[in-house]
């Protein structure tokens, strides 16, 4: 953890010890996190740079990926983890081998919107095209996991495909409920012009509920994903968990365990991991 600060002969060792475990699995791509953590170290993109070529000359993987320290243009990543170099991207870009792939989350950390202009500028930046990872529909923060994130994808529109190295999305923490917007999101890249998140999310929820279970979810979509936990009546809450326990299916599983609180994510427990 943050081993850019202090990348010795020890730091090496432990690094190639994990990177010959990794080999030994058979990994075909390999990505280097450097987000999140709080730099303390001059020249920070060209260490990291470094370090990745590093990592590059001692492992098979065919593919690497890199998460920037600064990994979006949202100002709280300088409020939390201390104001981000001068050029950072650009040194950082320049300095990476070509070949190696860059995450970008984008204006925001969860962006509303991804817009061809801002990864036309992004891209100039970095020198490649971003790889798009994407906070939706993630939900595994204190007042996000309060809430299921269901609906499609919006403000992603297909035209992005022309200024990305490819689009990752950050999973909810409710493993069969979050393939549903995972759906919507291809059939935004498919279906270009004629998307409609509305709809497309009723395809999707269908093919991974049934017709039934999905158009329950549908019925209570804006408590679930809008009104969330915290505001939902423990009378509502009840009438919830008696309708869902009704529906023998894995989705409808972790809707109940929702309800129960059992996926809630406090402070503390991101702080600590």
């Amino acid at each position: 953890f943050e081993i850019f600060n202090n990348f010795d002969e020890a730091a090496r060792e432990a690094l190639a010890k994990k990177l010959k475990m990794l080999d030994r699995l058979g990994i075909q791509e390999l990505a280097i996190l450097f987000d999140d953590m709080h730099p303390d170290t001059p020249d920070l993109a060209r260490t990291q740079a470094q370090i990745v070529d590093w990592v590059k000359a001692n492992t098979s993987a065919g593919k690497l990926s890199v998460c920037p320290t600064y990994y979006s243009d949202d100002p709280v990543l300088d409020r939390v983890f201390g104001q981000r170099p001068a050029d950072y991207l650009e040194t950082l870009g320049a300095e990476l081998d070509r070949e190696v792939r860059i995450f970008w989350t984008g204006e925001e950390v969860c962006s509303r919107e991804v817009s061809p202009g801002h990864l036309k500028r992004v891209s100039k930046l970095l020198g490649r095209k971003p790889l798009l990872w994407d906070n939706y529909p993630v939900n595994d923060g204190d007042r996000m996991s309060r809430h299921l994130h269901l609906r499609g994808f919006t403000g992603r529109p297909a035209g992005n495909a022309a200024y990305l190295a490819g689009h990752a999305i950050n999973p909810a923490l409710q493993p069969v409920l979050t393939t549903i917007p995972a759906i919507t999101l291809a059939e935004c890249y498919r279906q270009g012009p004629d998307y409609q998140y509305g709809q497309a999310f009723l395809h999707a929820a269908r093919e991974v509920l049934g017709l039934e279970l999905a158009g329950q979810l549908h019925k209570d979509l804006l408590t679930l994903q809008d009104t969330g936990l915290a505001r939902i009546s423990d009378e509502k809450k009840q009438a919830l968990m008696h309708t869902y326990d009704a529906f023998d299916h894995p989705a409808a599983h972790e809707i109940l365990r929702w309800l129960a609180g059992d996926y809630q994510v406090t402070d503390e427990m991101v702080a600590t991991q």
